[in-house]
């Protein structure tokens, strides 16, 4: 439980981080997306030659992919006019083909075998392309759908519980059950994000994306040092 109130600190982080960066800072979604991917680049690089798992590392990767994925999904939605479902669709056709290489290459896509460099590779551009995918998902959901922020957020909430339950009550396939969690906490953190710093004309609470992104890093500090910490191939 631990590992997924972090991870959806982190999402959410992802979603402040990146529009302050892209819109409080008006530095552009493309701008916005270089910066973020040297950095995710400069990560995986560092989380691939750790020698052992690193709780601090570790999550610095994934909030780089949050950011990254923010800004890149905005980007593709916005700037290149192909709109939220052009996007989503895209990324989802980009997330499967991951899968499929990563499956065809090493016989399997759980986190369970992340124990090589090759592996931790699929593993971080997989997890790269879900959170891109999750964040057009929010977006699309809560503007295209017209569901807003709240009722996004309690569907995509819905839905994890939806996965906790088959979890601990069904044999479904613990791999599928892992990734689809993944992608669901990213559109939740994106359309919570967009809750607290969007303005009040558009449903959000109008807060400070610099003083959103302190608070849920300070939370995601918090989760790190007090919750248990697993390496990513056992943490599902």
């Amino acid at each position: 439980m631990g590992f997924w109130l972090v991870k959806i600190a982190a999402t959410t982080l992802g979603e402040t981080g990146g529009d302050a960066v892209s819109m409080s800072m008006n530095l552009g979604y493309l701008v916005g997306t270089d910066i973020f991917a040297a950095i995710f680049l400069a990560a995986v690089i560092a989380q691939i030659r750790a020698k052992c798992f690193q709780p601090f590392l570790y999550w610095t990767t994934i909030i780089a992919t949050t950011t990254v994925d923010t800004t890149l999904a905005d980007f593709a939605d916005r700037s290149l006019g192909i709109g939220y479902a052009g996007g989503s669709g895209l990324l989802l056709a980009l997330l499967l083909g991951s899968l499929l290489a990563w499956y065809r290459t090493l016989g399997s896509v759980s986190v369970t075998t992340v124990c090589s460099s090759r592996a931790e590779a699929f593993y971080w551009v997989t997890i790269m392309f879900s959170q891109t995918l999750g964040t057009a998902l929010g977006d699309w959901t809560a503007d295209t759908a017209g569901l807003g922020y709240t009722s996004a957020a309690v569907v995509f909430g819905g839905l994890l519980a939806l996965i906790a339950a088959a979890y601990c009550w069904t044999r479904a396939s613990r791999t599928l059950l892992f990734w689809a969690a993944f992608i669901l906490t990213r559109p939740l953190g994106a359309v919570v994000g967009d809750f607290l710093d969007k303005p009040l004309n558009a449903g959000g609470l109008a807060l400070s994306r610099y003083t959103a992104s302190s608070t849920l890093l300070a939370f995601m500090l918090t989760g790190i040092l007090l919750f248990k910490q697993r390496a990513a191939r056992t943490a599902h």
